[in-house]
């Protein structure tokens, strides 16, 4: 593996885009096979990996469709390499039945989603409307994808090198739910050469059967009661995923009135908030999800006990806003902001809706007055 990026630049701090600090982190986590097709506002890392596939002894291909794209990444997974996709929502929407057949196979691998603006061709810009297909499976049947949300460039490549490991730990599909701002937005990142994990042996691969029992890999149960089975097992293990990989943000959370639920590109712009808030004396925190599945519940549902109200904001018409109602449960409001269609809420656009909802807190209109006039 060659310490460089394109052009021989060595590996220490670069200026990258979020698409190619994912490219470079997969790289680096040991892909080996890539399969993609070019839609926007991904296309910076299919270029990417194009260029330093080759470099690494590893394979790039562009598919001649996004349903092609998953099939191949099915066969290499299945032979028991690292192997990965990229797409925009679209794009997406088109791999679902091949992200089912992964989940059912028990293959793991990594696909990246940089969501553009829906539904139908929609627009590039930033959205983050595809959460409910990311985790509530997307394509047929009862399974679960593994749902990493990064906020920061540095964190594009640090869930890079993450999701390949739980993919083989679990032999479960790993989604990066990124967006347009996240993975078109540039900024310094440094790629931290992790430790190697003692992952599990891939006893089950496809490498040839001389010398020992044949391995099958199907999603296909004919037989009465094997499906059931089956899927028992599946449900077994995405409980040992909730119980085990659950991963969150918490700032101010312990001494806040109101809590604000983002992730993504919303959550830079809710943490502008909170920061505005401290110095005002206003009782703002967050939680920031980074696992969207499985949703950090839990901590959602103990600050529910103590706190004012709750605000969900999203680049959506509300998606998230549902699981964070289903931690709550009733025990305080949850209120939501969202933009669609590409549209980005502002700290201020942020502001007033806190002020709505507690229109009787001093340091809330305090705030508001001074953000309004900046």
């Amino acid at each position: 593996m060659k310490d460089s990026l394109p052009g021989g630049i060595s590996i220490m701090k670069q200026l990258l885009t979020g698409n190619e600090a994912a490219a470079e982190a997969a790289i680096q986590a040991g892909c080996k096979y890539y399969y993609g097709y070019p839609i926007t506002p991904q296309n910076e890392l299919i270029n990417y990996m194009s260029i330093r596939m080759p470099e690494v002894g590893g394979a790039f291909i562009q598919a001649e469709s996004e349903i092609a794209a998953i099939s191949m990444v099915h066969g290499s997974a299945a032979a028991g390499g690292r192997a990965m996709t990229s797409s925009s929502s679209p794009g997406i929407s088109l791999k679902q039945e091949g992200i089912s057949y992964l989940a059912g196979s028990e293959l793991p691998c990594v696909i990246v989603n940089i969501q553009r603006g829906g539904p139908g061709l929609g627009d590039i810009s930033a959205s983050q409307a595809d959460y409910f297909q990311a985790v509530k499976g997307g394509g047929h049947g009862d399974y679960h994808t593994i749902v990493l949300a990064p906020c920061s460039v540095q964190e594009m490549a640090d869930l890079v090198y993450d999701a390949f490991d739980l993919a083989d730990k679990y032999r479960n599909p790993v989604i990066i739910l990124g967006d347009a701002q996240v993975g078109q937005l540039m900024e310094p990142v440094e790629f931290h050469k992790k430790p190697k994990k003692n992952l599990p042996a891939k006893s089950w691969a496809l490498t040839g059967a001389e010398g020992r029992k044949k391995n099958v890999i199907k999603s296909f149960y004919p037989v009465k009661g094997q499906l059931e089975e089956f899927n028992a097992h599946l449900q077994r293990k995405y409980r040992t995923i909730e119980e085990h990989e659950v991963r969150y943000e918490a700032i101010n959370i312990h001494k806040a009135d109101v809590i604000l639920v983002a992730y993504g590109t919303s959550a830079r712009i809710c943490k502008e908030v909170v920061k505005k808030s401290q110095q005002y004396k206003f009782r703002v925190g967050m939680v920031r999800p980074i696992t969207l599945w499985p949703f950090p519940k839990e901590i959602i549902r103990k600050i529910s006990e103590r706190v004012e109200c709750i605000l969900t904001v999203e680049m959506s018409a509300g998606q998230m806003v549902e699981d964070v109602k289903l931690a709550v449960e009733g025990r305080c409001p949850v209120h939501f902001y969202g933009r669609t269609g590409g549209g980005v809420p502002t700290s201020l656009e942020i502001i007033r809706k806190i002020v709505e909802i507690v229109p009787d807190n001093r340091a809330a209109n305090t705030l508001l007055q001074l953000a309004e006039v900046k």
